[in-house]
């Protein structure tokens, strides 16, 4: 081989050798002729476990992260699911951090729990663009909650129903958030027949359903044009009327840490670096204030809750002894787990059991208010040949089957239904005698 070839090889080895060391620290551009580079920084710290809802992950921590990465603290994990999921992940120590649209509860299991206020976000009450109504009050918005308002028209909208929309975890921190400033107390019993998982899998089924209510927050719905956010009592959801307290539905965002886990330092690093000037920043681009922006809104908070609960004709319950769930129901059974938690299997167990066992009993209502529409459940009626049910206000096929140990798919064969939709006042065949 001639003495050039080989000189020429050799350095192109050698330059393949340096190009691999030094490709992780710079990023090379070629455009019109030029070539720039671009030093990147590198993560120092250890990954962290973000896992919580999703209003937090794509209001508050998805960019965050991205720039608490690119200033070189290190990697954090986004798991968005809800809320309790995140509260369970990070006391069993499989998350680092945790975000929440509500404060911590007061149960045993929460109070070991560190709860950071980071953000200010707003509660917005949604409906199809194509409806017609465009205000309501709170007194409306608690009434269509609770069951006493059912129909469009008592709104000043069409002659239809209302299609109430829910999120089916109690443990979701915007519906317990909403109903804690509505009833008093996070875990009221609602109208709401139609549940999902999160507030975006409910934001989806509203943009689809012309006679839809639901909830959903200011930093997930804006934006959207296939949404429409009401007006309470003439005021509209925007940054502004939150800043200054005029919007009266808004609500603390936090972020939920672990003082016993082994990253307990790292992960109160991120959540200072949240409320550091570029964390701050971020906040600012998804149409949320950060904590600090807006500090007479926890000054007015106890007068603000008094005045909502004064007008919807409710009053307070004392947070401390008032459990997130339904009565009778455990910590790990607030919530569809996420995966990969422990707990999954022997909640879910354990709250199949409990339903098997006994039909559900009415939950209290506070002593100024009757029970809502939703609780109160007609028995099922027997005589003659095959057992019936009447459908009450607020039923699902789901819920008439656990009542009645029978299988939903026997309710559909034995009532001849094609889909899962059922009328208030049907008479359903519980058997096929």
């Amino acid at each position: 081989m001639r003495p050039t070839l080989v000189r020429i090889l050799t350095l192109a080895v050698l330059g393949a050798c340096f190009g691999q060391g030094v490709v992780a620290a710079t990023k090379t551009a070629v455009h019109h002729g030029k070539t720039s580079h671009k030093k990147t920084v590198a993560p120092k710290g250890p990954t962290l476990v973000w896992r919580g809802d999703v209003t937090s992950a794509r209001s508050v921590v998805t960019d965050v992260a991205a720039a608490w990465e690119k200033s070189g603290h290190g990697h954090l994990e986004v798991q968005s699911f809800n809320t309790a999921s995140g509260l369970d992940a990070v006391s069993a120590g499989l998350a680092d951090l945790a975000g929440v649209a509500r404060e911590g509860d007061g149960s045993a299991a929460e109070s070991r729990l560190v709860f950071t206020p980071v953000a200010w976000d707003a509660l917005v009450i949604l409906t199809h663009p194509s409806n017609p109504v465009s205000n309501l009050t709170l007194k409306q918005v608690h009434d269509v909650y609770y069951g006493k308002i059912t129909n469009w028209r008592e709104l000043g909208g069409p002659d239809a129903p209302i299609n109430v929309y829910a999120v089916a975890s109690p443990g979701d921190g915007v519906e317990y958030s909403l109903r804690r400033l509505l009833f008093g107390r996070g875990n009221q019993p609602v109208a709401a027949p139609r549940l999902y998982v999160n507030t975006a899998k409910l934001e989806e089924a509203v943009t689809l359903d012309p006679h839809a209510f639901g909830v959903s927050t200011l930093s997930g719905a804006i934006g959207n044009r296939k949404l429409k956010m009401f007006s309470l009592d003439g005021v509209a959801p925007s940054v502004a009327n939150v800043a200054d307290g005029s919007y009266p539905l808004y609500m603390p965002v936090y972020l939920v840490t672990n003082p016993s886990s082994p990253k307990a330092a790292e992960a109160k690093a991120f959540v200072d670096f949240m409320q550091s000037e570029d964390g701050k920043a971020v906040l600012r681009k998804h149409a949320i204030l950060a904590y600090a922006d807006a500090p007479a809104l926890a000054e007015l908070d106890a007068d603000r809750r008094s005045r909502i609960l004064a007008e919807v004709g409710a009053r307070p319950l004392p947070i401390g002894g008032t459990p997130m769930a339904a009565p009778g129901a455990t910590y790990a059974d607030r919530a569809a787990i996420a995966p990969g938690s422990p707990l999954t299997e022997q909640a879910r167990q354990a709250l199949e059991a409990r339903q098997a066992a006994q039909a559900p009993a009415a939950t209290p209502a506070p002593a100024d208010e009757p029970a809502p529409a939703v609780a109160a459940t007609p028995k099922p009626a027997t005589g003659g040949g095959a057992r019936t049910y009447t459908v009450a206000k607020g039923d699902t096929l789901g819920s008439i089957a656990r009542r009645n140990a029978i299988q939903v798919a026997q309710l559909r064969e034995w009532n001849h239904l094609k889909g899962d939709n059922i009328r208030q006042g049907q008479v359903l065949q519980l058997s096929a005698d």
